[in-house]
């Protein structure tokens, strides 16, 4: 059975290969495509070269940058407006273009909550793509932006409450997380298999490893608790057509 493409699309580098880098191993060494869309940051600059190692590691397309700033970094996209600030029917044209293009039929990015830590990049991801797998489907929408395009379904990547013990360590400061009722998940991936190949795209991030960043936190860990932590990714599925195939499942 043909393991159905991906389309991943996140707000920073890094966040693809800590929230989603088992899955998108796993598809890849399928032979499923894969690629990942970055919302901020530009290829230019430090981020973005770790970002295109990492993708190279994690076996996806080449990167795919909107090229917006950080909302808390604004040498990430020097004299562009930061990501959460831009006009919304604009930056939901550009990642519509992006889906027309690729042609996903899983298209994953963060929860509603934007993680665990609710970075308002993370958000307006969320609330971007959303709308973006909505409208890739209708001639009407965007027609500059390519043929239409309707994904099949949209995962969010997400964190049990049952996770928040192993994952205390990673939210600095007693901060509170952001996780969902159990109930909610509805695709726990065991991807142990290709653990060693996620964290190898974490570390390619080295400027997040060097300044103490969620890479650098578990790169300070015992290799069993970071192996805990980095072991499962669940996510919350919701479909975007009215009939689906079964082969549009994110493999688990």
């Amino acid at each position: 059975m043909p393991v159905p493409s991906l389309l991943a699309v996140f707000a920073h580098p890094d966040d693809e290969s800590l929230f989603s880098g088992g899955v998108l191993a796993r598809h890849a060494a399928a032979g499923a495509r894969t690629a990942v869309v970055t919302a901020t940051w530009t290829a230019d600059t430090q981020r973005g070269a770790e970002l295109a190692e990492a993708l190279r590691i994690l076996g996806t397309d080449e990167p795919r940058m909107l090229g917006y700033a950080d909302a808390r970094v604004p040498q990430s996209a020097p004299g562009v407006s930061r990501f959460c600030d831009a006009p919304l029917d604009e930056t939901v044209g550009r990642l519509v273009a992006h889906l027309r293009q690729f042609r996903p039929e899983i298209v994953v990015t963060h929860d509603a909550y934007g993680g665990l830590t609710g970075h308002p990049d993370h958000v307006h991801t969320n609330r971007v793509t959303t709308l973006a797998v909505q409208a890739s489907g209708l001639e009407g929408l965007y027609p500059d932006a390519g043929e239409p395009w309707q994904p099949s379904a949209l995962y969010l990547a997400t964190h049990p409450h049952s996770a928040i013990g192993a994952l205390s360590d990673l939210v600095r400061g007693g901060k509170a997380m952001n996780t969902v009722a159990d109930e909610r998940i509805t695709a726990t991936v065991d991807v142990s298999p290709w653990l060693e190949q996620k964290w190898a795209a974490v570390l390619a991030h080295r400027t997040e490893v060097d300044r103490g960043a969620a890479p650098g936190l578990l790169a300070g860990f015992p290799t069993a608790v970071r192996e805990r932590i980095l072991s499962t990714e669940w996510f919350i599925r919701y479909e975007t057509v009215s009939t689906v195939s079964s082969q549009t499942n994110l493999t688990v």
